[in-house]
């Protein structure tokens, strides 16, 4: 494939939200640029769905094809990849309603959101936990959370330079157990999911 490129590599042509994917979040060469980002075509050689846009005009979203919903989006996809496709539907049916602007808008807080998540409250083993959780709740019940996160956090001195008993600096100004905060951000966000009804398992 040619060189590919888009104006919002976070948000794929395809309706996925590669700005909360694991591969977007990771160091080194295998890191994903995200949809039509720098040197897209060197990590994604072919893609069937950019090949079906540019025979429909190089939609920049397949929501924009005259041809929407094709056979592709006639139901939500039964299985994921490193991201999950369940809310795909809705997130470009959200993107029609509220228009793009305020979508990416959105989805960049989401990414900030879990970013701090990431840089702050990973153990190692729970970005992908992270990143789907996070790509699948409501953005307000996520901000709810982080100002939870805030006020355990909020008035502690700086403890910059402590070390937890993982191994791993303490620079987030928290005095509160990085285990215990751990646990109580992940059984934080299975308890949103739980009362959204959202199924934080990736579908193989």
């Amino acid at each position: 494939m040619k060189e590919y490129s888009r104006q919002y590599p976070q948000y794929a042509l395809c309706g996925l939200n590669c700005g909360l994917c694991p591969r977007y979040h990771t160091a080194g060469p295998s890191r994903c640029p995200g949809c039509g980002g720098p040197d897209f075509n060197l990590k994604h050689p072919a893609c069937g769905v950019i090949s079906c846009s540019l025979r429909h005009g190089q939609v920049e979203f397949c929501m924009e094809c005259p041809e929407y919903p094709c056979a592709r989006f006639a139901k939500v996809s039964e299985g994921d990849s490193f991201i999950s496709y369940q809310h795909v539907l809705s997130d470009f049916a959200a993107a029609q309603s509220d228009g793009i602007e305020t979508y990416i808008k959105q989805l960049d807080r989401k990414i900030e959101i879990l970013n701090d998540l990431i840089d702050h409250w990973d153990d190692g083993r729970k970005k992908s936990f992270y990143c789907n959780a996070v790509n699948l709740l409501p953005l307000s019940d996520l901000e709810n959370l982080m100002q939870e996160i805030t006020k355990k956090c909020q008035g502690q001195q700086d403890v910059q330079g402590q070390h937890d008993g993982l191994g791993q600096r303490v620079d987030h100004g928290c005095l509160e157990d990085q285990k215990t905060m751990i646990l109580f951000i992940v059984n934080s966000l299975k308890k949103i999911a739980l009362a959204r009804g959202v199924d934080l398992t990736l579908r193989k």
